[in-house]
């Protein structure tokens, strides 16, 4: 095999269509584009929705939700979740580890959902206040 005898495999490809070049070509006269109208003019187009200057679809329809971005890297941890852990620092790597939250989480508060068991050192997370409340009544301390 030489690289200038390869060619496509026979009917995988066909020719062009060449539009407006006589009634014997079947796309003569008009090229396909049928009578009159912005589309069978030259330069003739609109914006995707365009609906001839009607309101479109996508401006009537009203606007639902909000999805906030700072929400997808923060969890919640509730503390009864934490009872299971049998570790006595609590930080974002621990909880990590211990497969509490996701990997990608960068934020973690702690809240006050069930009892704690058992005393925990909290480093470098939030919590609300009721949660501080349980976890120095368990005997922990917040940092």
């Amino acid at each position: 095999m030489k690289l200038n005898t390869i060619k496509p495999a026979k009917g995988s490809k066909s020719a062009r269509k060449r539009v407006g070049r006589g009634i014997g070509s079947g796309l003569g006269k008009t090229g396909g584009r049928g009578h009159k109208g912005q589309k069978s003019r030259s330069g003739g187009y609109h914006k995707t929705g365009f609906e001839g200057g009607q309101l479109p679809l996508q401006m009537r329809l009203p606007k639902v939700g909000f999805r906030s971005q700072v929400n997808r890297f923060t969890r919640e941890v509730r503390l009864y979740q934490l009872n299971a852990l049998d570790i006595d620092v609590l930080d974002l790597d621990a909880l990590k580890q211990a497969g509490v939250v996701p990997r990608s989480t960068q934020k973690v508060k702690l809240v006050n959902t069930g009892t704690l068991e058992r005393a925990f050192t909290v480093k470098g997370l939030s919590a609300s206040k009721g949660a501080i409340a349980a976890i120095e009544a368990a005997g922990g301390n917040v940092e």
